[in-house]
């Protein structure tokens, strides 16, 4: 891996992570296309550190309403920031028990399945679509809307489906604010991505890798920085309900990938 490997993985990394275009399913093509499987990004050591940069990169955005929050904790009159903080962690369970009792089957997933990828990037540009057809709602968040939402998130081990996407939908079905929505999203995805890079500490695969320093540093401030774009910049879109400008490239790759690739 060299400096224009680190600089691209980062950019698509930063992308994907916020936009709802899927990263796995990207990810599956790829090695399709090049008919191998050993990508850059298939270091582990160097995806864990991708990951922390689209994590630091989302704290960094949210950062008044996180501080907020850990303040909350700490107030005893403040029963707003304990709740949300419950809806957290709610939502993360599914995902932490997808990843701790079904590794072995996710990672038979990403064996080369082009159709399953497609017809994943085609339900994820579905829900996308139907995101246009909603009339407005302002709910907010409740423990039950936190659960569903954080169940969406544990199917999005599935390449094809975009996390950011699949969460931001099901919250607006459920007539959630629509600026909540993605700041929920995007809130709920931090603890996630601290468990998976613990894990892999854990276990030690990740020091297994070899990969210089300054390659690993260059792919951390290309995450970093374009995860802070692509962050404030899906805040823009779903805001103003433009959702479905992505449905349509998730329809087009997801055709690809199914008769073509």
């Amino acid at each position: 891996m060299n400096e224009i490997d680190a600089i691209i993985l980062g950019v698509i990394q930063g992308l994907t992570e916020f936009l709802p275009v899927s990263s796995s399913g990207h990810l599956e093509i790829t090695r399709e296309l090049l008919n191998t499987n050993q990508l850059p990004s298939d270091n582990l050591l160097m995806t864990s550190v991708l990951h922390f940069a689209t994590a630091l990169s989302t704290i960094l955005v949210f950062r008044k309403d996180i501080y907020d929050l850990i303040k909350g904790l700490f107030d005893k009159e403040n029963k707003t920031s304990k709740s949300y903080v419950i809806k957290i962690l709610i939502a993360i369970v599914p995902a932490g028990l997808v990843g701790f009792l079904l590794s072995d089957q996710i990672e038979f997933l990403f064996s080369g399945n082009m159709t399953l990828v497609g017809i994943m990037l085609i339900i994820t540009g579905t829900l996308l679509f139907l995101t246009k057809i909603l009339k407005t709602k302002n709910f907010k968040i409740s423990k039950v809307h936190a659960l569903i939402i954080g169940l969406s998130q544990a199917f999005a081990v599935i390449p094809g489906i975009s996390r950011s996407g699949a969460t931001i939908c099901t919250s607006l079905f459920l007539g959630n604010n629509k600026s909540e929505a993605a700041k929920f999203s995007f809130l709920i995805v931090i603890p996630v991505i601290f468990g998976a890079i613990l894990k892999d500490i854990l276990s030690g695969d990740i020091f297994d890798n070899e990969i210089k320093i300054s390659i690993l540093i260059i792919g951390f401030i290309s995450s970093f920085f374009t995860g802070v774009l692509a962050c404030k910049l899906m805040l823009k879109i779903v805001a103003n309900n433009n959702l479905i400008y992505f449905s349509f490239y998730c329809f087009l790759l997801g055709i690809i990938s199914i008769f073509i690739i």
